[in-house]
């Protein structure tokens, strides 16, 4: 499930439908309901029973049937809902009709080809609070700050003509009404939330992007076949710019080349559409800076958490932390490419969260991402549930991504988020030193190793040293470019085995047993005694990592 998003106080039913109406959404049973205040947005899942936000949009995907459709309308307007969204085409049948108007749901079709991804990630755009804290927006040129489907339709009807707005990666931020106006292949755009390759291919082999950078006026294309499909109607586009920064454009599919009257109309839009786009990327960072230090401050357990767990809408949860950093990142925060390495990897496991369970807060605090995770249910089974949520989000991101996941214990209310976060840091460091290539382990899992990290940083601490064996085996090998210290590791870590502890030491297993009692004259040590066998792998454990092998090829 989604997590639901906080909504602007204009933010209802009717203003969706105005501004995705056209091309993703069909009205099929809607009645009086189009004046409701939306809340979220949530993906329904027939096998959980999570929270549904008051005013949510709920997205029934793979429901088809109708007698499924009525009995989840009913359901979900026992819940609170204010719209079932379903894949169309659905017929309008009078059963349909009645469920719609006794739950108090409204019915949605939502278009073929489009993208349940893409229309819940217009949805939490359109719900997304510009001002975090304020009841009554700031607005721009006489619209709610930030607010950029309102602004495509104040522009298509300056140009009398269908309008998107899109960021520098052809990806679409708001689109105006009459889309169906425009050719097939607008539609494709807006169904897709983003220019098909073919088409930006085309554009940029012929010109047009180069063109429309350089430019500070509108640039005309003409009608253009890319591929299998064309481009019908002739296209006006301006690059948006923020100084010479370039955020975006505005492309209007128009019938004829704009007159002098509507091309100044575009050049003066272009700039009330780069404050508003400065104003949401701004918005977005201050909502960003907010949740991090809300996320942090209920982690710390200090006097002040119980509020920031309120204001996470976490009060009364159980839930559980998960801690992610990045595989081999060095520990300095001077490299800008690693910073932005992290918040990506961390937006990208928030919007893996929010789709499994609702409420689930995310925020990168220094260089490791934690997320808020709520366990409803049965508790028996909640470690099992977050290592699969964390090795799914792993899996799906790839080694691209190289970052490992720890898992903290079960906090049965927001006072155990403490405990919850020092497991997780735990298992995450244990992770990220060795662990043998695994990339998601609890707390529980990692104890020992833990343990004997904890233990390596008291020694350090204290400056202690090797001593007996230990000790004269690395004078030792320090003096005679041996390598006693790593026979005995190896030997040790075999539990005794000579042909498996000498193939780690790359040696024949006549040599490993000359070399094994090499060691025990020049340690003086015994290692037919359990005690003595213990001693020495406990310094093993705690030497620092570059003394714990010898030098490949050494010779004793």
């Amino acid at each position: 499930m989604l997590t639901p998003v906080p909504s602007k106080p204009h933010t209802s039913l009717g203003r969706v439908l105005e501004d995705l109406g056209d091309v993703l959404l069909e009205p099929i049973a809607v009645g009086r309901t189009t004046r409701k205040r939306l809340g979220g947005v949530v993906i329904h899942d027939p096998h959980d029973e999570s929270d549904i936000p008051g005013g949510a949009v709920v997205l029934g995907v793979g429901v088809r049937e109708q007698d499924e459709v009525v009995r989840l309308l009913h359901d979900v307007g026992a819940r609170g809902a204010a719209a079932l969204v379903v894949r169309s085409p659905v017929t309008p049948a009078p059963e349909l009709r009645r469920a719609a108007d006794s739950s108090g749901v409204a019915l949605l079709g939502l278009a073929r080809g489009a993208s349940w991804a893409h229309l819940a990630a217009l949805l939490r755009t359109l719900l997304a609070e510009d001002d975090v804290g304020e009841v009554s927006p700031q607005t721009l040129g006489g619209m709610p700050s930030g607010d950029l489907f309102a602004l495509a339709n104040a522009i298509a009807a300056l140009l009398d003509a269908p309008v998107t707005i899109e960021d520098r990666n052809s990806r679409v931020l708001a689109f105006s009404g009459r889309q169906d106006e425009a050719d097939p292949s607008r539609v494709e755009t807006i169904l897709g939330r983003q220019v098909p390759e073919r088409f930006t291919r085309g554009l940029e082999r012929d010109g047009v992007f180069e063109k429309l950078h350089r430019d500070h006026t509108p640039v005309y294309v003409d009608p253009q076949r890319y591929d299998d499909i064309a481009i019908a109607i002739p296209r006006v586009a301006l690059a948006v710019r923020a100084g010479d920064e370039i955020l975006g454009s505005i492309w209007a599919a128009v019938r004829e080349p704009l007159s002098e009257e509507r091309t100044q109309a575009l050049i003066d839009a272009t700039r009330l559409v780069a404050l508003h786009m400065l104003r949401l990327r701004a918005g977005a960072d201050v909502e960003r800076r907010l949740r991090a230090e809300l996320v942090s401050t209920a982690l710390e357990g200090g006097s002040g958490a119980p509020e920031a767990i309120a204001r996470l809408g976490l009060l009364g949860q159980p839930s559980i932390v998960l801690a992610m950093g990045l595989l081999g990142a060095p520990a300095l925060e001077d490299d800008l490419r690693l910073i932005a390495d992290r918040q990506r990897i961390a937006d990208a496991l928030a919007m893996h969260l929010s789709a499994v369970q609702p409420r689930s807060a995310v925020a990168l605090v220094g260089d490791v991402a934690y997320g808020i995770v709520p366990m409803p249910g049965s508790h028996d089974d909640c470690q099992e549930r977050s290592v699969r949520v964390a090795s799914t989000f792993l899996e799906r991101t790839g080694r691209r991504a190289a970052a490992a996941i720890g898992i903290g214990p079960l906090a049965l209310d927001g006072s155990g988020l403490r405990a919850s976060r020092d497991g997780a840091d735990r298992a995450l460091r244990v992770l990220l030193t060795n662990a043998g290539g695994k990339r998601v382990a609890t707390s529980d899992d990692v104890h020992v190793d833990a343990l004997m990290l904890e233990l390596a940083d008291l020694a350090a601490a204290r400056g202690d040293v090797a001593t007996g064996p230990v000790a004269r085996l690395l004078a030792y090998d320090t003096q005679h470019q041996s390598q006693l210290v790593h026979t005995l590791r190896c030997w040790l870590d075999a539990f005794g085995d000579i042909g498996a502890a000498s193939a780690a030491a790359y040696v024949h297993p006549n040599t490993f047993r000359y070399r094994l009692r090499r060691l025990a004259e020049v340690g003086e040590i015994d290692l037919d005694d359990a005690g003595e066998r213990f001693a020495a792998m406990v310094q093993l454990r705690l030497l620092p990592g570059d003394a714990r092998t010898g030098p490949p090829g050494a010779e004793d």
